[in-house]
């Protein structure tokens, strides 16, 4: 879903399948996962004569057209992680890279306001991903006191990027998203899950991912991305689950 509208959005800029012009701009698409639309039609229109802007709102009609279309489903284990987490005294916040006005409607279609303690896209703060605006935001809100007893997760470079600069502890790379497992080490993972499903694992001590982390008491971050994943975080999937901790630290 991501791809096809990023793909029609670089259309509408005359950059169409089959051209040399479109291969470079998937690659730049493809390597900036996870950051704002806007912001990856920057990278690829620099010249600042407005059509990374016209891109990113010929994105959001697309993407809101295919939702309309075909709908959108949870990433495998997102909704159980993060029920498992709100269970086990986590406050879970979900981080997307769409516009709040696309996260407000993936929420609709998912029915995850009442699921999630705090959502938060780009249009909240100074700065998107690759920042750690997102995961501080997140952390001031649901009123972590220190940055150590906080863990983010990600499927994406940029995301991972977010959370390590934000002082997390835990900053799981989610393998079935965007990136390979190179690229997310590379961005500072400290752990790589293979799904959202296993980060209460890693983060609550129980079998499965590894782990011996506690989470009293705790404040969980959920970013997520298009595809069929929870919110989705614009070139991102609905991938990164990002989790910030209250009271105990994480190893």
């Amino acid at each position: 879903m991501l791809e096809r509208a990023f793909a029609e959005a670089c259309a509408t800029q005359g950059i169409v399948p089959g051209t040399a012009a479109y291969a470079h701009c998937m690659v730049g698409v493809h390597r900036a996962q996870g950051q704002s639309a806007v912001d990856v039609f920057r990278g690829l229109f620099p010249d600042g004569d407005g059509r990374a802007e016209a891109a990113a709102l010929s994105f959001e009609r697309s993407f809101r057209t295919a939702m309309d279309r075909t709908g959108i489903a949870p990433v495998p284990g997102a909704e159980e992680a993060i029920t498992q987490l709100s269970d086990s005294g986590v406050e879970v916040c979900l981080v997307t890279g769409l516009s709040r006005r696309l996260l407000g409607l993936v929420l609709d279609a998912l029915g995850w306001w009442r699921l999630i303690d705090l959502t938060l896209c780009p249009d909240d703060v100074p700065r998107g991903y690759p920042w750690p605006d997102l995961a501080l935001t997140a952390m001031l809100r649901l009123g972590v006191e220190d940055v150590r007893a906080a863990a983010f997760a990600g499927s994406t470079a940029s995301e991972v990027q977010c959370g390590k600069r934000a002082g997390a502890a835990v900053v799981a790379g989610v393998l079935s998203g965007g990136h390979t497992r190179d690229r997310l080490r590379s961005a500072g993972a400290t752990h790589l899950i293979d799904g959202i499903g296993q980060l209460p694992g890693l983060l609550l001590g129980s079998s499965g991912a590894g782990g011996d982390a506690e989470a009293d008491n705790s404040t969980s971050t959920v970013p997520a991305s298009g595809e069929s994943a929870g919110p989705p975080s614009p070139p991102g999937r609905s991938s990164a689950a990002s989790t910030a901790g209250r009271g105990r630290r994480y190893p």
